[in-house]
């Protein structure tokens, strides 16, 4: 996940100095990118909209078996492995 982070956010740095019309010999600082076209970084942006949950959330295989048995009214015993 970091070395992927690492790359689209050297991707993204590109980007904005060639929008800029700049370039990596300039050495102006990242900061002066973001601050002149007035962008924030897109690893904080990729984070805002993982963390954003929308609808409710899924269900785990377990939780899906529990709801199953209560729906049809079994216990955990009746549910047991056959074969033993």
């Amino acid at each position: 996940m970091k070395a992927l982070a690492n790359r689209v956010e050297v991707a993204e740095l590109r980007i904005l100095r060639w929008t800029c019309g700049k370039t990596l010999l300039d050495m102006i600082p990242n900061g002066v990118y973001r601050a002149q076209l007035e962008v924030e970084s897109i690893i904080n942006k990729m984070r805002e909209v993982r963390l954003r949950r929308r609808g409710r959330p899924k269900l785990r295989w377990e939780d899906r078996v529990k709801h199953d048995m209560k729906e049809h009214l079994l216990s955990e015993d009746m549910t047991s492995n056959k074969n033993e």
